[in-house]
């Protein structure tokens, strides 16, 4: 099956450079012991097998990207006829007993490491060795392969809500023979003489560099984003934009969904307004510790795309939608009481102009959505001109009930978001059974002090929890 990349997905591959990889990952930290304790519960052959299952619900992740033969037009999806699936899931062990900075430390050195773009887009690790009898499943999936709507991550797919897991029909899937160059050429020519309009785009495209591309999709796609552009002006001053580099850090925090409910329910706001205010806080006292110069009136622009919360039952569920707009974060306001004020009324006023990306796919598949919506909301971001805002949070909610990867309980989901251009810094936050998980993944050089940030993080929900007294 052959089919032609759209154009966001097009200029998704070609923003791919060797300091700006544009992959999704997830880590997810699993129970992994038998309860004898004589063994793992899910080890390597096990993980292939149960992928390889799922990889129906996910048809992309068999198919590689070919280029057109003198640029005629965009790249298409084939069918890898030399799919490999031992290539795609690779095995890793820390010196046991590892410990979690170990794992970070792995997780930040496999996410600085570019997809190889001649296979699929994917690669998933199963991480052994981890104390007290975990193991770790570490994803990665390229922006251009997810958009949530007809392809999702895969993440969303491998994971159960019993320790069985659910049988699917056999796959009779069949490695075809892939189309040769001159095949390819000609289906192009045929494209352009049936559609002569989009040999304008291959003109464009010829001429451009690939984030000339991103933003003349943002044009066509995104109409409304010039009215968000005109009612901003550039993004402040801030330690989180430089030039980035090869090499990532990555860090964690862990945190209580019910504090997040305590704060919503005093002060009358959303969970997500109380998410961006606890992140504010932190960013604040990140800033202080590093001498940065502070006023009342300093804020940080970030771009928040958000799946938005349906809280009820216990459960948070996401809407049809991922919704992204620009927002102010007072970092220069001292009183934690006053910043979520602000941010309250910010998000208010900015959800008359926010523009949704929308999942018809997802919210109707059983499976834990925020890998999927994780992935949706950096291509929301990226709609934003680079130099209009200073990081992005993407928050995606998640099932409040056990999840099982091949029987091993799932007991922590981080995030991985990538880094745009300029960007040092990028917050992911996913709910799962009661608490909320933050994964920092940050520049190698510019964020030596990400611990110090992860931290930050407790003091800035401590703040706002005082204030509820």
């Amino acid at each position: 099956m052959i089919t032609r990349l759209t154009p966001q997905d097009a200029a998704f591959y070609r923003l791919e450079s060797s300091s700006n990889p544009i992959h999704i990952g997830s880590l997810a930290i699993l129970q992994n012991s038998s309860p004898d304790g004589t063994g793992q519960l899910l080890d390597y052959e096990r993980l292939i097998d149960l992928v390889e299952s799922r990889l129906p619900l996910v048809p992309r992740y068999r198919r590689k990207v070919r280029e057109i033969p003198l640029s005629l037009g965009r790249p298409v999806w084939v069918e890898d006829s030399r799919f490999d699936i031992s290539y795609h899931i690779r095995r890793s062990a820390l010196p046991g007993p590892g410990t979690d900075e170990q794992l970070y430390e792995l997780v930040a050195r496999l996410a600085s490491r570019p997809l190889d773009q001649a296979r699929p887009l994917w690669e998933m690790y199963l991480i052994e060795g981890l104390a007290d009898g975990r193991s770790a499943v570490f994803t990665k999936s390229h922006s251009a392969l997810v958009d949530g709507d007809t392809a999702l991550e895969i993440g969303h797919v491998i994971l159960d809500n019993s320790q069985l897991p659910r049988e699917l029909a056999d796959d009779a899937w069949r490695a075809p023979r892939e189309p040769t160059d001159v095949e390819l050429l000609a289906g192009a020519l045929s494209q352009l003489a049936a559609q002569p309009r989009e040999a304008y785009e291959v003109v464009r495209d010829a001429g451009s560099s690939a984030f000339g591309v991103v933003r003349g999709t943002r044009m066509a796609v995104h109409a409304a984003a010039n009215a968000v552009r005109a009612a901003t002006s550039g993004a402040p001053d801030s330690p989180l934009n430089a030039r980035t580099s090869r090499s990532r850090r990555f860090d964690v925090v862990r945190t209580d969904l019910d504090d997040y409910r305590t704060i919503r329910r005093h002060f009358d706001c959303s969970i997500n307004d109380t998410v961006l205010a606890v992140v504010t806080g932190a960013l604040r006292n990140w800033l202080l510790s590093r001498n940065e110069a502070l006023t009342e009136s300093t804020n940080l622009r970030a771009v928040v795309p958000m799946s938005v919360y349906v809280d009820g039952d216990n459960q948070l569920t996401p809407a049809s939608e991922v919704s992204s707009f620009l927002i102010d974060l007072p970092v220069g306001e001292p009183n934690p009481t006053m910043r979520l004020s602000h941010i309250s009324h910010a998000t208010e006023a900015a959800g008359r102009q926010r523009r949704g990306v929308r999942a018809r796919t997802l919210v109707h598949l059983a499976g834990f959505a925020p890998a999927s919506l994780h992935a949706m909301s950096v291509r929301a971001a990226s709609t934003f001109a680079d130099n209009t805002f200073n990081l992005v949070i993407t928050n995606a909610p998640g099932p409040q009930t056990a999840m099982y990867i091949g029987g091993a309980r799932m007991l922590e989901m981080y995030p991985v978001s990538p880094l745009l251009r300029n960007q040092t810094l990028s917050f992911g936050l996913t709910s799962y059974d009661g608490q909320v998980f933050y994964g920092l993944n940050a520049d190698r050089d510019a964020m030596a002090d990400i611990d110090v940030l992860a931290a930050s993080v407790h003091e800035s929900m401590e703040e706002l929890l005082g204030a509820c007294l």
